[in-house]
């Protein structure tokens, strides 16, 4: 599974001169099912090819320029791994793909620039959530959003209660056996967690003792995050994480029950169930700040103004209408925004941008049903100032 971060989503907003492939495919992790992406993607790409010609390029041009696209079809060990989806970038000089824990609807934009709306889920706070499955048998922690969830690889977490009662002495070092597995760069080792240590022994001090080192080393996971964090496990061990927990988001609720049971899937529904009210809650709030804002100065609701705001990371929350689109061109230097009534040669969506460039400015972004907007448009934005 692949990370995208926001400086790479910020070289990806940049514009390098001509055009920009952007290619969004829901993908099937069962090689049974396979077959199906590379028939879609290869359609894509004639897709692409034929958006290409209607941009103005012969049909060869447009082959050839596709070209690296057709390659990575063919790249057997490419379609080897697989995650929810695939989300490709093609420019000039400049391939970039990503194998990520979401569904997407397939979609082909050829622009000015990428098309990137659709990754906005995976960084907007406000729809994220993490999982500390808790067990007998091992400890995983999941992160999560409405679509998907996956694992999260950890390093610096005892590998069993036994282990961790063993050199709880002043004179030896805890010492941690990681899970060997297949991990990436960047990634992390998860661990292995027995809950009843070397003579069966279940004393809750020994417990608490082990799980404030799972606590201390899942700081160094979380600790430049704010998304709610959910516990998985059975009744008798939540009480005794929750007294140790330094992490200030950790919900009250928690998933009871064994999670050795459940599938990531199963964990990430039940997760969903729980935090899902608490992002409607959070997004009514933002409308209501919003109504009581509007006319001071602190808030927009023409793109004219929130494109440059955000941009120019001004822009503390902006709600945006789900599925919306609002066509048009912004020029950075000198700063003008045009507005399109349908898409033209050289336009692009100017929602899409606004979205992605408040999201890499540190601000949130909120998708809401168009009639739940106070303003008869396609968004609203909060400024910082």
């Amino acid at each position: 599974m692949d990370q995208i971060s926001k400086e790479e989503l910020k070289d990806l907003l940049t514009p390098g001169g001509g055009q920009c492939i952007s290619l969004y495919l829901p993908t099937h992790r069962a090689p049974v099912e396979g077959r199906q992406d590379l028939i879609l993607f290869k359609n894509m790409i004639r897709e692409a090819e034929e958006r290409l010609v209607a941009s103005g390029l012969k049909g060869a041009e447009a082959k050839e320029f596709a070209a690296p696209l057709q390659r990575l079809l063919d790249d057997a060990a490419f379609w080897q791994y697989r995650g929810d989806g695939l989300a490709v970038f093609y420019a000039r000089g400049s391939l970039r793909t990503y194998r990520l824990p979401m569904h997407f609807e397939a979609a082909v934009v050829v622009a000015s620039r990428f098309h990137l709306k659709p990754l906005i889920p995976l960084l907007a706070e406000e729809s994220g959530f993490y999982v500390l499955a808790l067990s007998q048998n091992e400890i995983r922690l999941l992160e999560g959003n409405r679509y998907s969830a996956w694992e999260v690889e950890l390093e610096h977490i005892p590998a069993s209660l036994a282990e961790a009662i063993q050199y709880d002495a002043p004179e030896r070092q805890l010492q941690f056996r990681s899970r060997s597995g297949a991990s990436g760069a960047g990634q992390k080792q998860s661990a292995l967690f027995f809950a009843h240590g070397v003579g069966g022994t279940d004393n809750k001090d020994d417990i608490r003792r082990y799980f404030h080192q799972i606590a201390k080393g899942l700081q160094e996971v979380l600790r430049q995050d704010h998304v709610p964090l959910i516990l998985a496990g059975v009744e008798y061990l939540l009480p005794l994480y929750r007294e140790v927990n330094v992490y200030p988001h950790l919900l009250t609720e928690g998933i009871p029950g064994s999670p050795e049971l459940l599938s990531t899937e199963e964990l990430q529904k039940r997760a969903w169930k729980l935090v899902q009210p608490r992002f409607a809650k959070a997004q009514q709030e933002v409308l209501a700040q919003y109504r009581q804002l509007a006319g001071t100065g602190r808030t927009a609701r023409d793109l004219r103004e929130i494109v440059p705001a955000a941009s120019g990371g001004r822009i503390e929350k902006l709600i945006v209408a789900e599925g919306g689109q609002a066509w048009g061109r912004y020029v950075a230097d000198p700063e003008a925004v045009e507005m399109h009534a349908k898409p033209q040669a050289g336009s692009e969506d100017l929602l899409d941008l606004a979205a992605v460039l408040t999201a890499v400015n540190g601000g949130l972004v909120y998708a809401v049903a168009q009639e739940a907007l106070p303003e008869n448009g396609p968004a609203v934005a909060l400024f910082r100032y």
